[in-house]
């Protein structure tokens, strides 16, 4: 009479293992379809240079950036390793580390950096180029924002999120006057 009672515990012990993978595969699939965590959005709504001047082949400026960081998770992003980096044909001219902070879930922060950025010299790029004839000599730099930190999940896990955004920024010599951006 023991073989069909070892049996029956046996066939239990499947079924309650199938069962518990199953659990366990939805588990998965509700979390990472809804709790997966997605990297933060910047976008940069204006670029303005303060105040701007040339001086014997050299430009001296101030910059000034304003972006908006949204954090699409459910959960708070806390971001501890951001910076802004400003670059004139890949040589590095101006930096500014962002202070730590945190955005809520599903909320929106607005951001301004302004820095003054060291004298450099005009035209060492491979392309300064001329533009329209109205504006006289053109010349591009590149803005880099960096944020890096981390997003909790139902208060157990931990992941790592990072946003960039990259732009070039189109500057008239003469004035400074900044003609456009693209991000």
């Amino acid at each position: 009479m023991t073989k069909p009672q070892s049996r029956t515990n046996l066939a239990s012990c499947f079924v309650a293992t199938i069962f518990l993978i199953f659990l366990v595969i939805v588990v998965f699939v509700v979390y990472f379809t809804v709790f997966k965590p997605q990297d933060p959005k910047i976008s940069v709504s204006a670029v303005q240079l303060p105040s701007f001047s040339v001086t014997n082949g050299t430009v001296n400026f101030t910059f000034s950036q304003y972006a908006s960081v949204r954090n699409p998770n459910r959960g708070t992003f806390s971001h501890y390793d951001s910076s802004l980096q400003l670059l004139y044909y890949g040589r590095q001219v101006g930096f500014m580390f962002i202070p730590a902070g945190k955005i809520d879930a599903g909320r929106t922060q607005y951001m301004a950096a302004t820095f003054t950025v060291q004298a450099f010299p005009l035209g060492f790029g491979p392309t300064f180029i001329n533009g329209p004839s109205n504006v006289g000599p053109t010349m591009e730099i590149e803005s880099r924002i960096s944020m890096a930190g981390r997003v909790r999940v139902l208060h157990l896990f931990s992941h790592h999120v990072e946003a960039k955004a990259l732009c070039r920024v189109a500057i008239a010599v003469p004035d400074g006057t900044v003609l456009g951006f693209h991000c």
